[in-house]
């Protein structure tokens, strides 16, 4: 179940939440009244009648006039809010709702329709209204409407706070009957708290009751590849691709699985087929341009690179890649010019300042080296490679103390896994404390 079909739900359940006798009862009578020449006149009938109706254009004209003399009313400000939602005016609908919570902070309708949009949308504010809306009461009250809430903030925060997301999931099944999307929720709940056998077997569940599950079919086959057992994800992949050939995310996860095995120029061509089928999508794109790296096609790497600088420029990343992609074609000089263009725009990826120190190095700049590390060095700690770099750099500047602590450093460090630099670096620490 998406987002948008929880707003949906939302509208199902107008003729209740528009109902004049069901949002409040009425006072006890007089003596020697009747019910007839005593009951309350509802001021928005007629315009939660034209919302019943989906005349969402006069109930929102009818309501502009009532709010402008009653701008507090909190029922007045939801209904208006809901339509501009029904009408397609986001901003505008969210306006109201928060002008309706700001009149009734517990008035339960506005604090889920807000909270579902701000989900729809990604906006982290939405976990705080979707919780305030799972703690309060609709007015009539409704379970089923309280259990979409919570349902509502679990599905939002399951990956960012399982631990939240499984109570409430479980607060929404005390209230409500169990909904075919609830053990979807439940495997990716499961999923995001690393819990695998859980998530495996909710997975599966969701898959007997909906074999066609794309999502499940999906969450059980990321699930087996993080436990690196691609020969259970590959047959799940293969039936699903056999239904839909052309499924974009369902041929990127196989072209991650072929590259996980090893067989790289299999993985390029179920992406070059993806990019020609899909070819302004940036991420294929750059799987593509990973993929053609994986396999050595280097030149290609470079020109898909430059395409997409051209799509998206100013892009760090891009930028930053296409220049790692240099330097494993010996194109220093111009590496050094795509890095540090990554490194204005952004500063903090520390794999942009190892580029630059290694392209800088092999250009013979070792000021420019040193910069570059001191600036990384912000950002990670030092490597084996790190070390090396800044020792070597050092050497050249005839710094020899700081060049000597750098290789010992390294050498510390390196454990035999570079054999040619470690008996430089030996060398050199010989020759410079003689």
């Amino acid at each position: 179940m998406t987002l948008k079909v929880s707003r949906l739900a939302l509208a199902l359940s107008l003729p209740l939440l528009f109902s004049p006798i069901l949002w409040g009862q009425a006072a006890p009578l007089p003596p020697g009244t009747s019910a007839v020449d005593s009951a309350p006149v509802n001021p928005l009938t007629d315009m939660e009648a034209a919302i019943g109706d989906k005349h969402y254009n006069k109930a929102a004209s009818l309501l502009d006039a009532y709010i402008a003399a009653h701008p507090a009313d909190a029922r007045a400000l939801f209904d208006r809010g809901y339509c501009a939602d029904a009408l397609g005016k986001t901003d505008q609908a969210k306006l109201f709702y928060r002008k309706a919570i700001a009149a009734d902070p517990k008035q339960f309708e506005s604090r889920l329709a807000l909270g579902l949009i701000l989900a729809s949308e990604g906006d982290p504010g939405a976990r705080k209204q979707l919780e305030a809306a799972a703690t309060l009461k609709p007015n009539p009250p409704n379970p089923t409407a309280r259990a979409q809430a919570l349902r509502a903030l679990a599905r939002f925060v399951r990956k960012t706070d399982p631990t939240v997301a499984k109570q409430a999931l479980i607060n929404a099944l005390r209230i409500s009957p169990e909904t075919p999307g609830d053990t979807l929720l439940a495997a990716e709940i499961a999923d995001a708290a690393g819990d695998p056998s859980v998530a495996e077997q909710a997975y599966r569940k969701a898959l007997n009751e909906n074999p066609h599950s794309s999502q499940a079919i999906a969450g059980l086959i990321h699930l087996y590849m993080r436990q690196k057992k691609y020969s259970a994800a590959e047959p799940l992949l293969k039936s699903a691709l056999d239904r839909d050939p052309d499924s974009p995310s369902l041929n990127a996860q196989y072209a991650a699985l072929l590259g996980a095995e090893g067989r790289g120029s299999d993985a390029v061509t179920v992406l070059e087929k993806l990019h020609h089928l899909e070819p302004k999508d940036k991420n294929i794109a750059t799987m593509l341009a990973d993929a053609y790296v994986e396999a050595g096609q280097n030149g290609k790497a470079e020109a898909l690179y430059t395409q997409l600088l051209a799509a998206h420029p100013n892009d760090p990343e891009l930028e930053s890649d296409r220049g790692q992609v240099l330097i494993r074609e010996g194109k220093y000089a111009e590496a050094l010019i795509s890095l540090q263009k990554a490194a204005k725009i952004r500063q903090d990826d520390p794999d942009t300042w190892s580029g630059i120190a290694f392209a800088a190095s092999k250009t013979g700049d070792p000021q420019l080296v040193l910069g570059a590390l001191t600036m990384r060095s912000k950002y990670a700690a030092d490597t084996p490679a790190t070390y090396f770099l800044w020792a070597t750099a050092s050497d050249t500047l005839h710094r020899n103390e700081q060049a000597v602590h750098f290789y010992r450093l390294f050498l510390e460090s390196a454990s035999g896994k570079f054999p040619e630099e470690e008996r430089q670096a030996r060398r050199r620490v010989t020759m410079l404390t003689r």
